[in-house]
């Protein structure tokens, strides 16, 4: 008896240090019922996304796709504060400063995770709850299902660190209505709750409380098509408000539409000027603190992106990162960590910004390209 107490004891230890390991782990990997779930688990760096995680999630979406019993896959956050708030930029900006090749891993394998979501070809659902920019667009915005909810909020804020708006930005953004993309992604504005399933980000809208059992009814449901899934979020969506409550840009969407429909930035920068009413005064402020060399890339990225694939797309894109990992201006970390954030863009404007210099971000890498 005693032997068998002690196995026990053996088995009951190690059954607490597997489940203390899991909940430290940066990322949770779970089978439960149908679905494959991927939980994001750093809920004190509002779930960034780094390396490891990406490598982890990765190869597991690769598996559950060729799984004949997993019938769809859920990703979400922990800690009820972001989904996910953007990619680990810290760690990247580190690793560039050493020449470590982490600048080159880290996009390397965070757009071929968001070309994995892309072409999922199991149905992928994304509980996007709380705050949800850059890295955590790219887990959430090229699946069949994103589901926002009341504390959801979207940016995609790059044009302030000296990048880009990517993870396929220039792909998403591009197909939103009107020039709604060329907004976010030039000025890097937030969107809340209903309004980024308004503006065609989100595909669902249901109340943060009721995800536990949304959870729950997707786990249980049998061998589910995508059109038996899309039925039981269309249960949860909730419909009453949302025809009630205008979209936030509702009254500047003209505006938006004609003042960032131009080719060039100096000439959106005109537009503004010309329009001269409160809110375009409003956007050339936000514009005039954005890095001048972001800009330019952005809207290139953006007017380019609208005829690609996501595949081509993201292979431009890692062509723009790796062209910011070296460009002159701050680096992303250096903006993130000064307090008074008033970076010293070099080139401080527009017009320095040449277009020789933007030509040779987008130019291919040779054997160095992004392969999808």
């Amino acid at each position: 008896r005693l032997k068998r107490l002690n196995r026990l004891q053996v088995i009951l230890q190690h059954l607490k240090m597997s489940k203390h390991t899991d909940s430290t782990a940066e990322v949770l990997l779970e089978k439960r019922g149908g679905a494959g779930i991927i939980t994001l688990n750093r809920p004190k760096a509002l779930n960034a996304l780094n390396l490891s995680m990406i490598q982890q999630i990765y190869p597991q979406i690769k598996t559950w796709e060729q799984d004949p019993e997993t019938f769809l896959i859920i990703i979400k956050g922990t800690g009820g504060k972001a989904f996910c708030a953007g990619g680990d930029i810290k760690a990247i900006t580190d690793a560039g400063k050493v020449g470590d090749r982490l600048a080159q891993d880290f996009f390397r394998g965070e757009y071929m995770l968001n070309n994995a979501v892309g072409t999922c070809k199991k149905p992928y659902v994304a509980l996007i709850d709380g705050i949800t920019m850059g890295g955590g667009v790219g887990l959430s915005v090229h699946g069949h299902f994103r589901v926002a909810t009341e504390k959801t909020l979207f940016a995609m804020p790059e044009t302030a660190i000296g990048l880009f708006p990517d993870v396929g930005g220039g792909y998403f953004l591009p197909r939103l209505s009107g020039k709604i993309g060329y907004y976010l992604g030039l000025t890097g504005f937030r969107l809340k709750g209903r309004d980024v399933l308004k503006a065609g980000i989100a595909t669902h809208f249901v109340d943060s409380e009721k995800l536990p059992a949304l959870e729950e009814d997707l786990i249980a449901l049998k061998s589910p098509s995508t059109e038996n899934i899309a039925d039981l979020l269309n249960s949860y969506h909730v419909k009453s408000k949302v025809d009630q409550e205008k979209f936030v840009l509702d009254e500047h969407m003209e505006k938006i539409n004609s003042l960032f429909s131009a080719k060039t930035m100096e000439e959106i920068v005109k537009k503004i000027k010309q329009d001269g009413s409160p809110f375009a005064m409003k956007q050339l402020e936000t514009i005039n603190k954005m890095s001048p060399t972001s800009l330019k890339i952005t809207l290139r990225q953006l007017r380019e992106g609208a005829s690609m694939s996501l595949q081509d797309v993201l292979t431009m894109e890692y062509r723009l990162s790796q062209a910011c990992m070296v460009s002159k201006q701050p680096s992303p970390l250096s903006l993130l960590i000064d307090k008074d954030q008033s970076p010293r863009w070099k080139p401080a404007t527009l017009e320095e910004v040449s277009d020789e210099f933007v030509d040779d971000c987008f130019k291919p890498l040779g054997n160095k390209d992004l392969k999808l």
